[in-house]
């Protein structure tokens, strides 16, 4: 087979010694082309970053109890959803009967094996591996992208280039596919490509208007261009037929919110983060739910608004409540909780166990959330000086945390914040011509380039 043949294989069924194949023409082990539909169905709502997954993955495992992938997917989708126990038990199913599957399909789950098992870089090692035989293996190729993917939480410095240098051998054998658009865009924006970006995620939205992947791509690349005003009007007419149920729900309207901020609207973009990014508003993994509203929180302050408290204590008890244990992205927003609270104790407690564990290795940012809490710590006390010295030497080494320029800002414009309410404006315009690769479109009090 021509594994570089694009576009939606035929719907073959297992009668008349055909085989099964997926999207990517790549063979199921299954024999129940009702089970093959909704696996197809599921997997590209899952690549789209749709809603309602969980019932086409229902429905292919009651066609076909026994199809080794939709099970797999099963745990993938319960994992993206923080549901580990859930996600252990249905990746154990996909092993067993795996053992009756194609080669190819027993290293797809083995994949998602491991990703759910923690071993995340162990995971990318056999994606790396699997790639090189089965470029077409969307779904398995799928965990390595994006900022929140095995390479983006990788704690590396140069993460945003190897992404793109490994996705870019792999263009030829998607062709025009509207998912791989997506993913080959994000990387080409987070590396300044911006303006090749876009074309790629206005491609991808051609082909699937709807597609949550596709409009969160194309507005990263109107941030880097400082287009908020044309990424305003263009969320104005594609939110409101979008699909609250999406995973991207909360972080696309969080999107919304700070380019409104940027344009002026700001209480516009209060309103927006409270219907649909704080806990309650919105059914978006934890991890977003946390970081987009403790971020917008933050950013509402910079941008010369009064404190929330009662929605920063919201936002506490999230997140104690779902994070027990240290996620490098999280870690890099939750002294702001704190310190917007103004809860010293517990501030300088997160601060020890951050300090303790990067710096012996067990986080991928090594001490960088444990440094960003302090500098948190010191913008709220207004010790000006403190935050300049600890956040500008560290800005260079924010990419460690996970997530893309648009998220880092936030540590940019807290620094520049700090310039400004210490009077050093000349400083800070000097800071972003020197270190800044593009035009600050996230208000900052006080501060405008000349």
């Amino acid at each position: 087979m021509d594994r570089t043949r694009v576009g939606p294989s035929p719907r073959l069924v297992a009668d008349g010694g055909l085989r099964v194949e997926d999207r990517f023409g790549l063979e199921l082990s299954t024999s129940s082309a009702e089970a093959r539909d909704a696996y197809v169905e599921a997997i590209d709502r899952m690549l789209a970053a749709d809603g309602h997954v969980e019932d086409c993955l229902a429905a292919a495992i009651a066609a076909d109890p026994s199809f080794a992938l939709a099970h797999a997917a099963e745990a993938r989708q319960h994992q993206l959803n923080v549901r580990i126990p859930q996600a252990r038990a249905a990746v154990e199913t996909a092993i067993a009967l795996s053992e009756a599957a194609t080669a190819r399909e027993q290293q797809h789950v083995e994949i998602i094996n491991r990703l759910v098992s923690g071993k995340v870089p162990q995971g990318l090692d056999l994606i790396r591996q699997h790639v090189d035989d089965y470029p077409r293996d969307a779904f398995a190729l799928s965990p390595a992208c994006g900022v929140f993917g095995a390479i983006g939480f990788s704690g590396r410095i140069g993460r945003e280039a190897e992404l793109l240098a490994f996705l870019e051998p792999l263009a030829t054998h998607y062709g025009d596919d509207w998912w791989f658009a997506t993913v080959h865009a994000f990387a080409l924006i987070e590396t300044g490509r911006w303006d090749r970006g876009r074309e790629l995620a206005e491609r991808s939205l051609r082909q699937r208007p709807t597609n949550p992947h596709g409009a969160h791509t194309l507005i990263h690349a109107l941030f880097e261009a400082g287009d908020d005003s044309e990424a305003v009007d263009f969320l104005d007419g594609w939110l409101p037929a979008s699909d609250r149920a999406s995973v991207l729900h909360c972080h696309i309207w969080w999107h919304y919110a700070l380019a409104l901020l940027a344009i002026g609207r700001d209480d516009a973009a209060l309103q927006a983060v409270r219907h649909n990014c704080l806990p309650g508003a919105t059914t978006s993994p934890p991890i977003t739910v946390f970081s987009d509203s403790s971020s917008f929180l933050w950013r509402f302050e910079l941008a010369g608004n009064p404190r929330e408290r009662t929605t920063w204590d919201r936002v506490r008890e999230f997140y104690e409540e779902h994070f027990a244990q240290p996620i490098v992205f999280v870690d890099a927003h939750v002294g702001l909780v704190y310190a917007a609270l103004g809860d010293t104790e517990q501030l300088q407690a997160s601060i020890s166990v951050l300090q303790e564990l990067g710096a012996t290795g067990r986080l991928p940012a090594e001490t960088t959330g444990a440094t960003l809490a302090r500098a948190y710590g010191a913008f709220v006390d207004e010790q000006w000086s403190t935050v300049v010295e600890v956040l500008e030497p560290l800005i260079p080494q924010v990419v460690r945390i996970g997530g893309s320029r648009a998220q880092r800002d936030l540590m940019t414009n807290t620094l520049l914040a700090a310039y400004v309410r210490s009077g050093r404006i000349d400083e800070a315009r000097a800071f972003c011509e020197r270190v800044v690769d593009r035009r600050p479109t996230r208000p900052v009090a006080g501060f405008e380039l000349c």
